[in-house]
């Protein structure tokens, strides 16, 4: 199994806050007991033998389908478990957010600073959370300079943006009622900024029972004990399961010493940076994906317009493709190792773009619609099916592709060769690292579609 440093942990020692012992892993262990957490004899957790921070390692051989832990619903920090759950029911209109994160977000800002909190043997594992190094907390040359490209440096700028005015224009209105509860001297913004980086590597979002997708938001986001322990790779070994209580479970047989992984769901190695702060080195992350802004594919459509003519025509077939909501000015194509994930956005817009004059007029008169089995069998975009695409949709892929990796600051041999030094890269700091890992994983992804449609 591929092995990925996790989001860095804090350094084991004593709190900074008063309230944890010299151990904050036995602590903490003592805590889970009074909470009702049960863990397996079959498991420990260990800084030791970990890939990052803490772990959770076998003591003894496992089957598939055993249960690790269980963790009690009442054992959870939600805005629902939190002493001031009552103050927050009662403000929930006012504190609706576009991230719907900010009642948790004023339930941790309060346990994490109330000394008399239940919850301080299990923030001790975290005594400050200077250790969370998102890119969020990057200089901003620094994020530009090790990310240009990836998408993480546009992501960053709205997350900070989004804080600053929860922060601004919720946060400080609400504490300022409560003036008995919070101190907006203690709970500065750049505390906010840091448990929202916490809840974002951290948290746990319960799925929505189907009937419930189409009438409800997701639900909220919870801090859910020794489950947030676990590391992540895409070929994880265990899985946490919901109701009624949140268990833990092996999806696969475990050898003795061996560490548990849980996964976050499919995500990129941009979205792991981006969200909990590392990388899966190349080729751990099978779920690693490249994009090509859709505006790219514009571009180069224009480019190779011959006149003013086939330039206008470029701009009605991209008008009629927002229309169709084919495209968008922010919306991006997503390419996987062995596949395009936005198969119909990106199919439907390379033939549009490839159209004569006589052909889109024919087709705008359908309004997008076609009765051709053959687009059908063809809807998919497989690697194979990249590589059979007609000439001139070929051609605008390829000129998109390199359009696109121009926009990186570094080129692929670069960073092959950096990461084949094992001297060489062992120089670089923890981010430089990641962010190598995120844009190799993209170019890699980038130059096949190359040699597909070359």
């Amino acid at each position: 199994m591929a092995s990925a440093p996790k989001r860095p942990k804090a350094a084991a020692g004593s709190s900074a806050r008063g309230k944890g012992s010299a151990d904050p892993l036995s602590g903490f262990l003592a805590w889970c007991g009074r909470a009702g957490v049960q863990l397996s004899p079959k498991v420990r957790l260990s800084r030791e033998g970990a890939v990052a921070g803490y772990g959770l390692l076998a003591a003894a051989e496992l089957e598939e389908g055993e249960v690790l832990f269980s963790v009690p619903r009442s054992a959870v920090l939600s805005q629902h478990t939190s002493s001031i759950q009552a103050l927050l029911q009662e403000a929930q209109e006012a504190l609706q957010s576009q991230s719907g994160w900010v009642p948790l977000l004023l339930a941790l800002l309060h346990e994490y600073t109330a000394s008399d909190s239940p919850w301080q043997p299990y923030f001790s594992l975290w005594q400050d959370f200077r250790s969370l190094d998102h890119p969020m907390f990057w200089p901003e040359e620094e994020r530009t300079r090790l990310l240009q490209g990836t998408g993480i440096p546009e992501a960053v700028d709205k997350d900070l943006a989004n804080i600053h005015l929860e922060y601004s224009s919720i946060i400080l209105p609400f504490m300022k009622a409560h003036p008995s509860i919070f101190d907006p001297k203690l709970h500065t913004l750049d505390l906010y900024k840091q448990l929202v980086a916490f809840v974002m590597a951290y948290s746990f979002q319960e799925p929505l029972e189907e009937e419930d997708e189409d009438e409800k938001g997701p639900n909220p986001p919870m801090m859910v004990p020794v489950a947030d322990i676990l590391n992540h790779v895409a070929n994880h070994n265990a899985n946490l399961e919901y109701s009624p209580c949140l268990r833990m479970v092996t999806t696969q047989p475990v050898g003795k010493g061996q560490e548990i992984f849980n996964t976050y769901g499919q995500m990129a190695n941009w979205q792991l940076l981006h969200m909990y702060g590392f990388a899966e080195p190349y080729p751990g992350n099978t779920n690693d994906t490249a994009d090509i802004q859709m505006v790219t594919v514009r571009k180069a459509a224009l480019q190779r317009a011959g006149g003013e003519a086939e330039r206008r025509l470029v701009s009605e077939q991209w008008d009629f493709l927002c229309q169709l909501e084919m495209v968008g000015e922010e919306g991006a194509f997503v390419l996987g190792w062995h596949e395009v994930l936005t198969e119909e956005e990106l199919s439907v817009t390379l033939k549009v773009l490839c159209m004569s004059e006589e052909e889109f007029k024919e087709y705008k008169e359908q309004d997008g619609w076609e009765d051709d089995s053959e687009e059908e069998e063809n809807s998919t975009l497989s690697n194979e099916a990249l590589s059979r695409l007609k000439a001139p949709c070929k051609k605008l892929l390829y000129d998109s592709v390199l359009l696109t990796l121009e926009s990186y600051g570094s080129d692929l041999k670069a960073e092959q060769d950096l990461l084949n030094n094992k001297e060489a890269y062992e120089k670089l700091s923890r981010r430089e690292q990641q962010a190598l890992h995120v844009r190799y994983g993209q170019k890699r992804i980038l130059h096949q579609l190359l040699e597909l449609v070359h």
